[in-house]
């Protein structure tokens, strides 16, 4: 017999390489998982960008593909969450058609205004208000930047929103956005809303009205249109929530916070997010002016957070290193035939003979520094390393960028709780846990995004009452054993953290030096000078 209650929950993950519907049961038993690519484009001085349209066809497809594997998903479906991608700018114009591809986190082009924003002294009130760090990947920046250098873009927009924000509005209809991604770009991170005064520090007055309304998807929701209906295979009036951004649902679906317990969680996936849980009045801000603050879905809680921009792309890096050598003596290895060997090289590289620091993106770095130019280094090469030290020493870098942000937030963490695909490695985790000197858990959810999303709507529609109670049964079972730090390793690593950060600090103006004019202070852009002033 055919299922007709509605029993399921279905999250939507919208990553920036790929799309996951997920059905959950009511109680957080992950019951299927359709994903779907979800390809960018990199592009001349510093330009990332994705396509809105192909964006929704992804989403779309993934979810029909999960209708695929559940019998009767359009009557079991209860609710419907997305989350998604932060930062970047998603531009829409008239009939909610795209205005232009999408500017992603990963997107450069904002640098020269981030310098610019950051010089000023309205930029200190808008950190104190935000708590967050201005850096070319957010999407005030980039509007910032639209406004100077292209303001055509932002007259044929009516709206601007962020990659959830675009889904849940080809979802139902409807322009809006949820807490967490208003407060850490243009808001307050205590009162949950937009800011006037950082709004005009970013000198966006004439665009205000870009900005959605706000809802907070634990307490509404939206029926699901007919359109999007017949697109996704789903029915419609099905309720849909606007989860909070992708760090905060992942965090939550790790266990950043659970019952009694205000713990930190690292996000190692294409990006390293290192936070932690606490409540709003607890925040101390740092002077340097970075990292973020974002509310987490349960009401007084935030995660401090500090980024370093990238993390696993470092390997990915390495991994086509490694495939265009080998590639030209056989041509049908690709990067992927090369994945499983990361573990043996980890276990073959020497410990600590290498500093690596992972600073690979274009973008350069947004925690716990800002600095554009900042690129990635090895130090200490001799004759006698192999390609299998590099590793080791980048996997190492990961770790000491990890203790880097923590230590910018205050004392390392009592435990960490680890998620993203790399922390199924035991020895990148070994690697982690003694960088830090901390123990570190992991949680057997493997899609911990989607989840917190799935979460989010879990208590919208009323299966639990509060967040607390949710967590309760999604996340705290699922919890680890507790993994130890190597005593050896943690004390050669924390010896090595000083010379990892001297050398940082050290080659900030070489990284300057070597950068060209267009991510530099700015100057060669006089017309945006005088926009900004």
């Amino acid at each position: 017999m055919k299922q007709t209650r509605a029993d399921l929950l279905v999250g939507i993950d919208a990553g920036t390489s790929v799309i996951k519907a997920i059905a959950y049961s009511f109680s957080g038993e992950q019951i299927a998982c359709a994903a779907a690519p979800n390809r960018y484009v990199a592009g001349q001085g510093g330009a990332v960008t994705q396509s809105l349209g192909q964006t929704w066809e992804d989403c779309a497809r993934a979810l029909r593909q999960l209708g695929e594997k559940i019998d009767n998903l359009p009557s079991r479906c209860a609710a419907i969450a997305v989350t998604g991608q932060g930062d970047g700018t998603w531009l829409v114009g008239a009939d909610d058609e795209p205005v232009c591809d999408a500017w992603l986190w990963l997107d450069a082009r904002a640098a020269p205004t981030v310098n610019q924003l950051r010089s000023t002294f309205a930029d200190r009130g808008r950190f104190d208000a935000t708590g967050t760090g201005l850096a070319a990947c957010q999407q005030g920046a980039q509007l910032a930047h639209m406004a100077a250098t292209s303001p055509d873009l932002l007259r044929r927009s009516e709206v601007a929103l962020h990659c959830k924000d675009w889904l849940y509005l080809k979802l139902t209809g409807q322009r809006r956005v949820d807490p967490s991604e208003t407060s850490f770009t243009f808001g307050d991170f205590r009162k949950r809303s937009y800011d006037e005064s950082v709004i005009d520090a970013l000198g966006l007055r004439a665009w205000r009205h870009l900005l959605p309304d706000i809802i907070d998807g634990t307490q509404s929701s939206e029926p699901l249109s007919a359109k999007a209906a017949r697109e996704t295979g789903l029915l419609a009036g099905t309720p849909v929530c606007l989860g909070f951004v992708d760090i905060v649902s992942t965090a939550l679906g790790a266990g950043i916070y659970t019952r009694g317990a205000q713990s930190a969680c690292s996000i190692v996936g294409s990006t390293g997010m290192h936070m932690r849980a606490m409540p709003a009045e607890a925040v101390q801000l740092n002077q340097d002016r970075t990292g973020y603050v974002i509310p987490l879905p349960v009401p007084g809680m935030v995660a401090q957070i500090q980024s370093n921009m990238a993390s696993t792309l470092n390997i990915d890096w390495l991994l086509h290193l490694a495939s265009d050598l080998v590639s030209h003596l056989y041509p049908e290895v690709t990067k992927a035939d090369l994945v499983p060997h990361i573990n043996e090289w980890l276990l073959a590289g020497r410990p600590g003979e290498l500093i690596y620091h992972p600073y690979i993106s274009k973008a350069g770095e947004r925690g716990p520094f800002v600095n554009p130019a900042a690129r990635a280094s090895i130090i200490g090469l001799t004759d006698e390393h192999r390609f299998a030290d590099i590793v080791r020493a980048a996997a190492e870098g990961l770790g000491m960028a990890a203790r880097d942000c923590y230590e910018a937030m205050g004392p390392i963490p009592r435990e960490v709780r680890l998620t993203g695909g790399a922390v199924r490695s035991r020895a990148l985790r070994s690697i982690l846990s003694s960088t830090l000197g901390t123990p570190v858990r992991v949680t057997d959810r493997e899609e911990a995004g989607a989840a917190g999303a799935a979460m989010v709507a879990a208590v919208a529609i009323g299966a639990y009452a509060t967040m607390d109670d949710c967590l309760d049964d999604w996340v705290t079972p699922r919890l680890g054993a507790i993994e130890l730090p190597d005593p050896a390793l943690a004390a050669l690593y924390g010896r090595g953290f000083q010379a990892y950060r001297q050398a940082r600090e050290s080659l900030a103006p070489v990284w300057d030096m070597m950068t060209p004019a267009s991510l530099g202070s700015g100057n060669n852009f006089p017309d945006q000078q005088k926009r900004l002033a």
